[in-house]
């Protein structure tokens, strides 16, 4: 019974553990089938964004050169193609046999089609619209049948036997389009395709030929979608045109498809990967291993059941000898321990050898786009090539392992550009690696490479074998990396970057050229402007003329100004064009322009038998801070216009209103309409486009040039304001303006001597803060005022002022600066203006030191840091800065008998200097061109010239020239003489050029007494 009892134990045994081993290999081919399929899905990602991008990029370039072949058709079309239907037929012929077309037509206005076999009337069968056809466009036609044609059509204007052609359009069979994109199955596993934004195959092949229906978006109605896929997303990116990538279950193959928008068309790309046959392949590779695996197991058991039967057997002979049997028991379960061990390390190591093969298979078939590619154990610095390069000798072989970092850093030294090395070396970094990835699921670098004697651009990524986010230590611990040859697309685009910066050179070079032309058209203009205006106002000083050549002298003084504001208008626009026009913020009477406004509209309406109504509403104030210059600018451009564009009887209206007040801000409202000509509702939307004019009569009739309506819009933007404008035609034309303006208070009464907003101040403190809170305090006050943040940038501001003759009233200097204090600035001052501005010390210190010194340099007075408005204030309302200030604006000094030097090319314009200098009582030498005014000063007696007048262009020596000449003579009068520079350039940076030439004063021609 004992025996029994054994024998059916061990028989039970043994089928518990053949049971075992059955049931853990199944559990462990299911696993291993789970992680093939994993990793198969990630690497297609990786693998199908890279082929999708690049076969679009192909497919758009093969549209693109299809279009051009379209314009090549049309450039190459001569008037005799178009003399009769028989060379238009003959024409048409050709093109098709050149360009591989199916047709070449034209369509005219009514929709006949124009083909090399007759005309056809089929216009409705063809997608477009010949009519509203606007840019070169790509239809399909048919695109549900199995015969789809490709149409590019593009808008013509051509003229045929008196038909007007509208269009031009080539039909292109479906294969010949496609016929240099590979849409073949590259083999058992990825398929390309390419589809509209409504699921049609442009190939007639759906999912690889795997799906029965017609339609991708009704084949994909009927998947399953993995988890975080949805067929909802699929049809919302294919009407919109968006790239993507989908995974999904079809007929029981799990597939993953990737699709990006191709360019210029409705169309997208799709490459579709099946994962199943790459898994299926993955996974009998491991059935056999896990069937290999489970005949060991059956052999072990059978051994395991051989020895416990022997052991049986001796028991059974050696009943007698208890001990030899319990000691050959304790034998036998040892060894059997031993060998479940040695199985278990077995299955271990098939395991292994299991993911390994998994790895290199997976690798290999998706690597097929990279000329090497390699797994690095980054943990282990360790390396081994999956897929090699049959052109590098210098390249480690397949399947030998090496140190990765080493071999990538002798790569880097020997192949990689000097140029791109450092950043190649710290792209392979492991730390960096983790670190991408950590973020990133892939990552790239493009560099230059020289081997061989050739040079290319080579590109490598890498991606974790195992995301970060999946690893309970949130690292990186091993990668797949790819080199890759990207030449062609590195260069063309780095030839795409290199003609964007050719056109912005070319641009800045255009905008460039475009001041110099506004300042040589300036200065060609108003060089006879000059004699114009000046022996116009000189023959008017003639109190005998007859009334009717007064009349036509005025007539003439009004047409030049005319002239003179043209130009204005043009450097105006050049100004806002190019950044340079700004706004003051100063305070002014607003009762004031407005007056002024009112007198000069009014005085023109009734000179033209016009009724001018004027009304206000709302809180206004006296007083406002801004630009009131640039207010009266806008103002009176508008209700000029009115004036202009209103028949008599007519009448204008002009209202102003506070619409809004808030923390010291106003928003004024101006309205102007008239009962004028009106304008069409059609060309209201440019209105303020410049030379804009609603017909071509208007320059003639009303003398417009089209600038004043664009320059006030700009003018009301640079204010923050808005303008709108309301017409009809016959009926009459409403502006709206709106401009917000800061509330002002006046700080001084009439009677202080001295008004604030209209002084000229410049503070100069080397101190940022310092200088910025003193123009804050002053605009308070609501004087505007200049800012230097250095002595040296403090005197070219008032160099410049003075030869603008706009000399500041007022100059607050600190005292104590780098490079030059604030005593020596005045010194500096004094010598470029003399005495004619009140110069303030600004000091935190106590200034008894050097107050001696100070009003020895020329300092008026001294105010304490930091500075406060009553300082300002109570400096203001001293007698002395009261006097000194007021005598700016004192009578002109006597010009009686002061001799002058003129330096002139042209007589007339000489002439009428001579006339201008008569009537002050003035005597002058004329010098006929720059050398000639320098042998002429440099010959006479020192200080026997009161000043020189000097023309900027003229030959054999401009004035720059000449005034550079005078001033390096080694006389004493040579550095002192004042300079005054006559030009019809009127930009500032002509006014920075003569200043630096050592002139004194700027004035622009034509030159008025």
């Amino acid at each position: 019974m004992k025996r029994s009892n054994i024998i059916w134990f061990g028989v039970f045994g043994g089928a518990i553990m053949l049971l075992t081993l059955v049931l853990g290999s199944m559990w462990l081919g299911q696993n291993a089938r789970k992680d093939t399929d994993e990793a198969v899905h990630k690497v297609s990602l990786l693998y199908l964004d890279e082929l999708s991008d690049r076969r679009e990029q192909v497919v758009a370039r093969n549209l693109q050169g299809r279009i051009q072949d379209m314009q090549t058709a049309l450039d190459l079309m001569t008037e005799e193609d178009l003399k009769d239907d028989a060379h238009r037929q003959a024409y048409q012929l050709r093109m098709k046999q050149l360009f591989r077309l199916e047709k070449f037509a034209f369509v005219d206005t009514e929709g006949l089609i124009y083909t090399s076999q007759g005309t056809q009337d089929n216009i409705d069968e063809y997608p477009f619209d010949h009519l509203s056809l606007t840019e070169s466009q790509i239809f399909i036609k048919d695109p549900e049948s199995a015969d789809k044609k490709v149409i590019i059509a593009t808008p013509i204007n051509l003229m045929h036997q008196g038909k007007q052609l509208v269009v031009c359009f080539m039909e292109i069979a479906m294969e010949e389009m496609l016929s240099g994109v590979s849409m073949q199955a590259q083999n058992s596993a990825t398929f390309c395709n390419i589809y509209t934004r409504e699921g049609n195959a442009l190939s007639n092949t759906v999912l690889g030929g795997l799906a029965v229906e017609d339609n991708l978006l009704e084949a994909l109605s009927h998947a399953v979608f993995d988890r975080g896929y949805s067929y909802e997303k699929v049809t919302e990116d294919f009407a919109d045109g968006k790239r993507g990538v989908v995974s999904f279950t079809y007929d029981g193959i799990h597939e993953t498809l990737s699709y990006v928008p191709v360019g210029g068309t409705d169309w997208l790309l799709t490459y579709l990967i099946r994962e199943s046959v790459l898994s299926d392949e993955i996974s009998a590779i491991s059935r056999r291993t896990i069937h290999r695996s489970i005949v060991y197991s059956i052999v072990a058991l059978l051994a395991v059941l051989g020895i416990s039967i022997y052991f049986l057997a001796q028991t059974r002979r050696n009943a007698r000898l208890i001990l030899e049997k319990e000691t050959a028991a304790a034998e036998s379960r040892g060894k059997q321990e031993e060998l479940e061990r040695r199985l278990a390390l077995q299955d271990q190591l098939l395991q292994e050898e299991k993911q390994r093969n998994q790895q290199d298979h997976m690798i290999t078939a998706m690597a097929s786009d990279y000329r090497a590619v390699y797994h690095v154990n980054l943990d282990l610095d360790d390396g081994v090539c999956y897929r090699s390069d049959p052109k590098d000798s210098t390249q480690t072989p397949q399947g030998v392992h090496f140190p990765y970092l080493k071999r990538f850093t002798f790569y880097a030294e020997q192949y990689v550009d000097p140029a791109y090395r450092e950043g190649f070396l710290q792209f392979i970094d492991p730390e960096r690696i983790r670190e991408g990835l950590e973020t990133e699921q892939i990552l790239a670098y493009r560099y230059l490479c020289r081997r061989n004697g050739t040079e290319y651009y080579e590109m490598i990524r890498v991606a974790g074998v195992r995301h970060a986010e999946d690893r309970t230590d949130h690292r990186v611990h091993a990668i797949g990396l790819g080199l890759t040859v990207i030449d062609s697309e590195m260069r063309q685009s780095m030839a795409q970057q290199q003609a964007l910066s050719d056109a912005l050179k070319a641009a800045e070079q255009a905008n460039k050229a475009k001041t110099v032309f506004l300042s040589n058209m300036s200065h060609e203009i108003r060089t006879p402007m000059n004699a114009i205006i000046g022996l116009d106002s000189i023959a008017l000083k003639n109190p005998d003329l007859p009334a009717r050549t007064r009349e036509q002298l005025e007539k003439i003084g009004g047409s030049a100004r005319h002239l003179l504001g043209l130009i204005n208008d043009i450097l105006d626009m050049s100004r806002i064009e190019s950044g340079r026009m700004s706004i003051r913020n100063e305070e002014f009477s607003f009762s004031e322009i407005i007056g002024q406004i009112n007198t000069m509209i009014n005085a023109q309406c009734l000179d033209k038998g016009l009724v001018f109504e004027f009304s206000t509403s709302g809180r206004l104030m006296d007083y406002y801070i801004g630009d009131d210059m640039k207010l009266k600018q806008v103002l009176i451009n508008i209700l000029g216009n009115a004036v202009k564009f209103t028949p008599a009887p007519g009448t204008v209206f002009f209202s102003v209103e506070c619409v809004a007040h808030l923390e010291g801000q106003s928003t004024l409202r101006f309205t102007i309409r008239d009962t004028g000509i009106g304008m069409d509702k059609e060309f209201l939307p440019r209105v303020f486009e410049a030379f804009s004019q609603e017909n071509e009569g208007s320059a003639n009739k009303y003398g417009s040039t089209g600038l004043g309506m664009a320059i006030t819009k700009s003018i009301v933007e640079l204010m923050n304001g808005s303008i709108t404008v309301d017409s009809e035609r016959g009926q009459g034309t409403t502006f709206v303006v709106t401009i917000p303006l800061r509330d002002s208070e006046r700080v001084m009464n009439q009677g202080d001597g001295v008004q604030a907003h209209e002084l000229r101040v410049l503070v100069i403190d080397d101190d940022k803060i310092d200088a910025e809170h003193a123009r804050a305090v002053l605009e308070e006050l609501g004087i505007v005022a200049d800012v230097a943040f250095s002595g040296r940038e403090g005197l070219e501001l008032i160099g410049l002022k003075k030869a603008r003759q706009e000399s500041y009233s007022l100059i607050l200097t600190d005292l104590r600066m780098p490079e030059q204090d604030g005593i020596e600035v005045t010194r500096e001052i004094r010598k470029i203006i003399g005495m004619e501005s009140v110069v303030v010390v600004l000091t935190a210190y106590s200034w008894e030191d050097v107050e001696e010194d100070a009003k020895q340099a020329g300092v008026d007075s001294f105010l304490t840091k930091p500075l406060f408005s009553s300082d300002v204030l109570s400096m203001l309302k001293k007698d002395a800065v009261i006097r000194k200030i007021t005598e700016q604006s004192a009578a002109p000094a006597d010009l009686n008998g002061r001799r002058i030097l003129i330096a002139e090319d042209l007589e007339m314009n000489a002439e009428i200097i001579f006339d201008l200098l008569e009537l002050e009582g003035m005597e002058y030498d004329w010098a006929q061109n720059g050398r000639i005014c320098v042998e002429m000063f440099e010959k006479s007696a020192p200080f026997y010239y009161d000043a020189i007048l000097m023309d900027m262009r003229m030959p054999v020596m401009n004035g720059l020239d000449a005034a550079r000449a005078i001033r390096a003579l080694e006389r004493e009068d040579a550095r002192t003489i004042p300079i005054i520079a006559l030009t019809a350039n009127a930009f500032d940076e002509d006014v920075q050029n003569s200043m630096q030439a050592g002139m004194n004063a700027h004035l622009s021609k034509p030159i008025e007494s």
